[in-house]
């Protein structure tokens, strides 16, 4: 197979990441870059030698000469670029949040389906060695059935200082970080039937909410909770973990701090480490999200040149998306939120 050549749009904070992974990538590699600022279009561009660069995207697509295109900008753009890749026929990666609301994305999702294109959001923290290793248990069946679950991600980490933006948004830690967490209550324990969910904000210095508990009622009947915090204040400082628990009818498993892998089944407790790969670009405590860059980019090339729908399509992000937008509502109304009917 020849290798596949790619468009990234957007050279901003995560997209450096992007850029380290797909010179990691087998099968793939981008040959062009587009950004609005000239200056972070210079940066990337020298540091990764790409020679094409557009500060419009129009005019890149326009100009083809790339198989797929990686959309590393914020949300308020992302419609605008998948359409547009869309009408040219060109297979899409969008970064998450994947839409600003629930209606842009199923139009999104049905562009690219009558294109034939696919597409696939950049949800990666699904691909992080530790959270694998815990689906991975689960699907060997040594603690049976899980019927509970707890999905954590409690810190203190000054995320501002790197994504200054992020203060200034009505919706903060739900859209950015929860969204993550929401996947991997998904991806371990299956879809959700509904959803309650509870908000504060502790740090008067942003906008939006940087505290959520969210309840979680699973169409397999088991029950989660997802917890986010930016607030927390710990004597060790767990970023960028998500620590889970799951109890199922056989045994349980405990994802703890440290990557720390305890498996409690009818055959006793199987302890291991279940830490990320430190990459040669990455640095820590970054690398076990860097590590899943790479991962997720792999899968895509791997599916783009194969054939067969990715872990993180557009379609499945959907109901991904549908539970921040009922998490919101939830929190609104203090009312439970049915996420059947916001798919409707």
């Amino acid at each position: 197979m020849a290798e596949l050549k790619g468009a990234l749009i957007g050279c901003g904070f995560f997209a450096i990441n992007q850029m380290h992974a797909w010179q990691d990538v087998n099968g793939a590699r981008i040959v062009a870059i587009c950004d609005r600022d000239p200056e972070r279009l210079r940066l990337v561009g020298d540091r990764f030698g790409i020679e094409r660069r557009y500060a419009d995207a129009a005019t890149m697509f326009a100009d083809g000469g790339f198989d797929f295109v990686d959309i590393a900008t914020t949300v308020a753009s992302h419609r605008a670029l998948v359409d547009m890749a869309a009408s040219h026929r060109i297979p899409a990666i969008c970064q998450k949040p994947f839409a600003k609301t629930l209606s842009d994305a199923k139009a999104m999702v049905s562009g690219c389906a009558q294109a034939g294109v696919p597409l696939m959001v950049h949800e990666n923290f699904r691909w992080q060695t530790p959270i694998q290793a815990v689906k991975t248990v689960l699907q060997s069946g040594a603690i049976g059935e899980p019927f509970w679950g707890r999905f954590s991600f409690r810190s203190g980490f000054d995320v501002f200082s790197g994504q200054p933006y992020l203060a200034e948004g009505e919706r903060f830690i739900i859209e950015d970080l929860g969204i993550h967490t929401l996947d991997i209550a998904r991806f371990i324990l299956g879809d959700v039937a509904s959803l309650t969910a509870r908000t504060k904000r502790i740090n008067p210095k942003i906008k939006g909410e940087d505290v959520a508990t969210i309840l979680l009622d699973h169409e397999n009947g088991a029950t989660s909770i997802v917890d986010v915090s930016y607030a927390s204040k710990l004597s060790k400082e767990p970023f960028p973990e998500t620590l889970i628990e799951l109890d199922g009818t056989k045994g349980s498993i405990r994802l703890s701090q440290g990557y720390r892998l305890e498996v409690n089944g009818p055959d006793g407790v199987a302890v291991s480490d279940a830490s990320p790969q430190l990459l040669p670009w990455a640095s820590r405590p970054w690398h076990n999200i860097q590590e899943s860059v790479l991962s997720i980019q792999q899968h895509w090339a791997d599916r783009l040149a194969g054939g067969g729908e990715t872990s993180t399509s557009g379609a499945d992000n959907l109901k991904t998306l549908a539970l921040v937008e009922a998490a919101y509502q939830s929190a609104a109304s203090g009312r439970p939120i049915d996420i059947g009917a916001m798919l409707r």
